[in-house]
């Protein structure tokens, strides 16, 4: 868990610093009086903030092992990220600025363009994990522990695990530390979303132990030859996880 944070750190420090640059350098321009470059208003322009952390597609970063992929997730989930950002219920400084002005529309319109991008997936570094360890993820995540309220993975991201259209995301070929950070985020509430906020509730229930399990055998899994998110309708969420597909929750 030190290493984790580590990363974490340094990926704030760094992400931190680009973004100190994007906002500084303007006002630096017009105090020496330099015209104003003329920027084109395009999309590609548009998602340039994206795409400097994402990759140029949104096929992530899997070298840094924690920047995710954006690329082919359900527009639905994206946009209710970005509007998560917004309302300051997912807690990441970048992300948080980088959507405070954005309109409901712009934020559609970036989370469409993502969702049609169709690039390959790229394999993250794995920590080293004993067989045990690996044997236990698969179970949680195909079939859960009913005996502590954790329901399958697959019960609402899909039986392949690539998401479920219009708002449940993939959760095959994210990297190790992408996944155990974000499910560490939900259980020191530092993200959430609209209610009911299914993954909270079971992120609470996770212990570390289970969350470095998941998280690996996610991140270790053959990738399905289809890695398109199943059909609207093709799952049914556990009860008393409300009626999850409304509410784009998920990693």
């Amino acid at each position: 868990m030190k290493a984790l944070s580590a990363k974490l750190w340094l990926a704030r420090r760094v992400l931190g610093a680009w973004v100190g640059m994007l906002v500084l350098l303007p006002f630096g321009a017009l105090a020496q009086d330099a015209p104003h470059p003329v920027i084109p208003d395009t999309l590609q322009q548009r998602i340039a903030a994206c795409t400097a952390c994402h990759g140029v597609h949104g096929e992530g970063t899997p070298e840094s092992g924690f920047f995710p992929r954006l690329a082919g997730k359900p527009a639905g989930y994206l946009a209710r990220q970005l509007k998560d950002f917004q309302d300051g219920l997912r807690k990441y400084g970048p992300m948080e600025y980088t959507a405070r002005q954005l309109s409901p529309a712009y934020m559609h319109e970036i989370a469409e363009y993502f969702a049609a991008q169709d690039v390959p997936y790229s394999r993250s570094p794995l920590p080293p994990l004993s067989a045990a360890t690996l044997k236990r993820g698969e179970e949680l995540v195909t079939h859960g522990d009913p005996s502590r309220e954790i329901p399958a993975c697959s019960a609402c991201h899909g039986s392949q695990l690539t998401g479920v259209q219009p708002d449940i995301p993939g959760l095959v070929g994210l990297p190790y530390d992408y996944i155990s950070s974000q499910l560490g985020s939900w259980r020191t509430k530092t993200r959430a979303t609209v209610a009911p906020d299914c993954m909270s509730e079971i992120a609470n229930r996770l212990s570390e132990s289970d969350i470095s399990a998941v998280s690996a055998w996610l991140a270790s899994r053959e990738l399905p030859a289809d890695m398109h998110a199943q059909p609207a309708g093709s799952v049914t969420p556990p009860l008393h996880c409300g009626v999850l597909g409304d509410k784009g929750d998920g990693a």
